[in-house]
């Protein structure tokens, strides 16, 4: 996915199936407001995240993005916003 593409709604789904994929569970049973520290996501799982993350989005995350947005719709929003600034800063 280029990140000039981005679509908050269709990266939060494709991050709970990512989240599903490493926690073992269904998709129906996370949460995108629940902190993904109650589904006990820890520090090896949240860095392969953030590296499945980047090469999603084709982008470069900060590692620390995961604690400092604990949710889905957290980590979505913040990467909205990331994708946009990045976008700026290119043209």
């Amino acid at each position: 996915m280029a990140s000039t593409d981005f679509d908050e709604a269709k990266f939060q789904s494709w991050l709970i199936e990512r989240l599903a994929t490493h926690l073992k569970r269904e998709a129906s049973d996370i949460d995108v407001n629940a902190p993904l520290a109650d589904y006990g996501l820890d520090s090896l799982y949240a860095l392969a995240i953030v590296a499945d993350i980047e090469d999603y989005l084709n982008i470069s995350v900060d590692a620390t993005i995961m604690w400092d947005h604990p949710t889905v719709a957290g980590l979505a929003s913040a990467l909205a916003t990331q994708v946009a600034a990045d976008q700026v800063a290119t043209e």
